[in-house]
């Protein structure tokens, strides 16, 4: 419960408190006294959006503090800091420049941790929030609250947003199927023509210089012969008149060492000469290949450039593209298995669809009738005595279901059917219903859903718009019995109203030194018999105002049944 709101250099208010009882709370004044910005004060306070327009005029900064007293046992969603006294201090700062901050129990926290702990403390219904019942959507969300299937809905909404993301992938996959088709083709090709090719690094450098050779073979091979010549083959040549030169040494070797010592190296150049000789041999024997080696040569090298145009500059460049296009070969034949799995996922998520769909639907049907009972009931003690009240449930048949038309909501289109008076047929609300009926049905649905709700405390504001008379008096009592279980703070313009409840406060405005000021005063018995005299009467007060005003109170102060207790 709100045990107490304190607002400062809000609007026209300067600064005021209120202490909140536990029970039905009423807040009462003129048109225009600054009822509206309590109700923003708390707004702000839950994390609603804030504008600098809400300072008040001449001031740099507002404050909104409220403190919450909660049951033991009992924690506020959105992570808040929590005290073990049971107490939550929500305050909320404004700046001029749009700035602002916010603090549970003195710790700094982002506003949007307001609104997460909002959502398990206060329930605000305003004049317009007719519109909740104007939306059909909405009449599923109710039915699921009321009957406890909010986590199952959760479940099919998810698996409703997974098949769309699957549907999606696929989509896409098969968009891009004729692509992929084309660009496998053209990669196929690429690697038959470079593998076919049987590339190796350094064949270009290789085949190359022996283009050269092969190239200068005449020239060559007189140099080869004259060498040939020089170093083996013809009388006087190197190897020969080294091999005389070493047997020389090696006999002057006996008479002097210094000139034996040259034996060695004398020898070893006779050998090189011989090896020289052989080498150039063998050289000549390759020469001998001919016109046919050079033309093989050409055509190879010819082949290997094609390929360097196409794909790299060098031999190894080619080798490297041939790597990387099979990769993106293989990634896009993966691709294809991957839409097959696709397909497959998504098949099995179609039959878990509608096998959780189907089961939430059956809960939703069953307890449609009871929830169409409890609401029935309900308005009938709101001046709609002979009314029906129906939850229609369209309902699309499982099998009939493909993943593409899959809904988060499940099956089921819900919609809220009435009959406001005897004899005509049920209708949907959204058509038919005027401001006085929605607000006494919006009454019996918070009434049917308090168990659902927690220990919320319900707010509000001026939802007496359009009703008045014994109706305005059958939707007190039914906030007085709300109050049994929740906190109940309504602002109102109707003394019925005003008479039912455990604490009343006025709120007035007045205006000193050319300064607005809007305050908030609680009211003792006497001071609610003046002000709903003035409810009843206006600004002049009659006597039969004072004394049916009096009456009221007598007769309507009655405590409220407690459904649980409350700090």
């Amino acid at each position: 419960m709100i045990a107490s709101l304190r607002i400062q250099k809000l609007a026209t208010i300067e600064d005021a408190e209120i202490r909140f009882g536990p029970g039905f709370s009423i807040l009462t004044g003129e048109t225009g006294a600054g009822k509206s910005i309590i109700i923003d004060g708390l707004k702000l306070i839950l994390g609603e959006k804030a504008s600098p327009e809400l300072i008040r005029t001449g001031e740099k900064e507002a404050a909104v503090e409220a403190v919450f007293r909660l049951p033991g046992g009992q924690k506020p969603s959105g992570d808040a800091p929590f005290s073990e006294d049971g107490e939550l201090l929500i305050q909320r700062r404004l700046a001029g420049d749009g700035t602002g901050k916010a603090y549970v129990n003195g710790v700094l926290v982002p506003v949007k941790r307001l609104r997460e702990i909002g959502q398990s403390l206060v329930d605000i219904y305003g004049q317009n929030d007719h519109v909740f019942l104007l939306q059909t959507e909405n009449h599923r969300k109710y039915l699921d609250e009321f009957a406890g299937l909010v986590p199952l809905g959760d479940e099919v909404a998810a698996l409703s947003q997974a098949l769309r993301s699957l549907v999606r992938e696929k989509g896409q996959l098969e968009m891009r199927r004729r692509e992929r088709e084309q660009r496998l083709d053209f990669l196929s090709f690429q690697v038959r023509e470079i593998e076919s090719a049987g590339l190796r690094p350094g064949e270009w450098e290789d085949l190359s210089a022996e283009r050269h050779l092969l190239k200068n073979a005449e020239k060559i091979s007189g140099l080869v012969d004259k060498a040939l010549d020089l170093a083996y083959a013809a009388e006087g040549s190197a190897a020969a008149v080294l091999a005389a030169l070493r047997d020389r040494v090696r006999e002057l070797g006996r008479y002097d060492q210094s000139l034996g010592a040259f034996e060695g190296p004398v020898g070893e150049a006779a050998i090189t000469a011989r090896e020289l000789g052989d080498l150039l041999i063998r050289f000549k024997e390759r020469q001998g290949l001919g016109p046919e080696r050079l033309e093989e040569v050409e055509a190879r090298l010819n082949t290997i450039e094609k390929l360097k145009r196409k794909y790299g500059e060098t031999t190894e460049a080619v080798l490297a593209h041939l790597v990387k296009v099979k990769e993106e070969h293989q990634d896009l034949l993966q691709s294809q298995e991957k839409l097959a799995d696709i397909e497959g996922r998504i098949a099995r998520g179609l039959e878990d669809y509608r096998a959780r769909a189907g089961r939430l639907s059956r809960l939703r049907s069953e307890d449609a009738r009871k929830l169409a009972s409890r609401v029935e009931k309900e308005i009938s003690t709101l001046a709609m005595k002979k009314a029906r009240f129906q939850v229609r449930l369209e309902t699309q048949p499982p099998d009939a279901l493909d993943p593409a038309s899959v809904r988060d909501s499940g099956l089921d289109g819900v919609e809220f059917l009435i009959s406001p008076n005897p004899g005509e047929e049920l209708r949907p609300l959204r058509k038919i219903a005027s401001g006085g009926e929605l607000s006494r049905i919006m009454l019996a649905l918070k009434t049917v859903g308090k168990e659902k709700a927690g220990l919320k405390t319900l707010i509000f504001d001026e939802i007496d718009s359009g009703i008045g008379g014994k109706t305005a008096e059958c939707i007190a009592e039914k906030l007085r019995d709300l109050s049994g279980a929740h906190q109940v703070i309504c602002i109102t313009h109707l003394p019925q109203i005003a008479s039912f409840a455990s604490d009343h406060y006025r709120i007035d405005k007045s205006v000193e030194r050319d300064r607005t000021y809007t305050t908030v005063e609680p009211l003792d018995f006497e001071a609610r018999v003046e002000e709903i005299s003035r409810l009843l009467s206006g600004s002049r007060i009659t006597p039969t105002a004072v004394e049916n005003a009096r009456e009221m109170l007598h007769h309507n102060l009655k405590p409220p049944q407690r459904k649980d207790k409350r700090q």
